[in-house]
């Protein structure tokens, strides 16, 4: 009795050893993938379904990557794009030509996009990644919604381009329609007092209407030299 005991007490150390080896290894030998949870996108505007995969194994060529579809209200899925050392979208079912690789698997990306979606392509994503011997991992999932853009969203859109250019220009008018307004009061006030103007102010007002009758002879010159070459091409 105590020999069976002792060896029934050492096929349990071994197995419990056994045990911890292969959970070690199971630790090991895994990946860790992170996708989005819920991503929303616009009809017709593309969009991309994010997947980041880390393993403890090198990337090698046995590397493969698979993403399936699920509709909503169903357990019927769909394989969209398979990835082992080139890309295999697919080639049937409502995502054919749509989808294309925009992930980089030597930098931990197996990312995917959608071009032109549509309200029917809203659902359930799935990304399963095995880089031998790493193969052991849950497999994350991305539901995606797929809307109109609405009222709101465009009207979003016009108001950051009101702030971004309308608001700036309107405060600048404003600002010279005050300084108008404080130089058209003070002209008021100076002809009521019987204010005459200085010799200075004189020489600076007549300088000016100088500048100005300058300035209206070089546009009607200008004008005069563009008739003249208008006429000489005919």
């Amino acid at each position: 009795m105590q020999h069976s005991g002792a060896a029934g007490a050492r096929s349990y150390t071994l197995f419990s050893l056994l045990g911890v080896l292969f959970q070690g290894v199971h630790i090991v030998l895994s990946l860790e993938i992170k996708v989005d949870a819920h991503v929303r996108g616009y009809v017709g505007e593309q969009v991309k379904l994010k997947c980041i995969f880390k393993s403890t194994s090198s990337v090698t060529d046995k590397l493969t990557i698979d993403w399936t579809y699920r509709p909503p209200s169903s357990s019927r899925t769909e394989s969209i794009f398979h990835y082992q050392s080139f890309q295999y979208p697919t080639t049937a079912g409502t995502f054919r030509d749509r989808i294309s690789w925009v992930g980089d698997v030597y930098k931990g990306d197996a990312s995917i996009s959608i071009s032109n979606p549509t309200i029917k392509d809203n659902g359930t994503f799935s990304c399963a990644v095995k880089n031998p011997p790493d193969v052991h991992h849950n497999i994350p999932m991305t539901e995606l919604i797929v809307t109109e853009r609405g009222f709101g969203t465009m009207l979003s859109s016009v108001a950051l381009l009101s702030i971004l250019v309308f608001i700036p220009s309107t405060v600048v008018v404003v600002l010279l329609l005050v300084r108008m307004v404080r130089k058209s009061v003070g002209l008021k006030k100076r002809s009521k007092s019987g204010y005459k103007k200085s010799s200075i102010e004189v020489s600076d007002d007549t300088d000016q209407e100088e500048e100005d009758n300058c300035m209206a002879r070089l546009c009607v010159r200008c004008a005069e030299c563009l008739d003249s070459d208008y006429e000489e091409t005919y």
